[in-house]
């Protein structure tokens, strides 16, 4: 089974009602972004990064199990959906490829926020390996809540 669409968590769904995740721009929580092949089943209903999920990219270059940190969340609001948004993530120095990734909380034991579905298979070949988030808006934001 493959990564087949972009997911808000469900257990974050929970945890943020909950009051668990922190996206307060440099005091908050530290979030994190793994890269997985098409052999990973990741989905809604994965709670938590763990290095031995199916199908995590290996290292090559600057990528390493588990990933590299988002930085600079940005959190507002428009209309009736507040979101989030992270600076785009590039890897150097890699040749993979991947399928898709999982947005996760490392200062929350890894809990998961949302599977992130590339659409196919993205490579790079002794280059570097960039994540695009779209624009910080109420209708293009990885994470919205509406």
């Amino acid at each position: 089974m493959a990564i087949t669409t972009n997911a808000i968590c469900n257990s974050f769904k929970e945890q943020t009602l909950q009051g668990l995740h922190n996206f307060t721009p440099s005091t908050g929580d530290v979030f994190k972004l793994a890269l997985y092949d098409s052999s990973s089943s990741i989905g809604a209903d994965t709670t938590s990064y763990d290095v031995s999920i199916a199908g995590q990219v290996g290292d090559t270059g600057q990528y390493v199990a588990g990933g590299g940190a988002l930085v600079n969340a940005l959190v507002s609001v428009n209309g009736t959906t507040a979101f989030v948004d992270f600076n785009d993530l590039s890897f150097t120095g890699v040749t993979l490829t991947a399928r898709g990734a999982l947005i996760y909380n490392t200062s929350e034991a890894s809990k998961a926020v949302a599977v992130l579905d590339f659409g196919g298979d993205k490579t790079a070949t002794a280059g570097t390996f960039t994540v695009q988030f779209p624009d910080a808006n109420d209708t293009q934001a990885i994470i919205r809540i509406s």
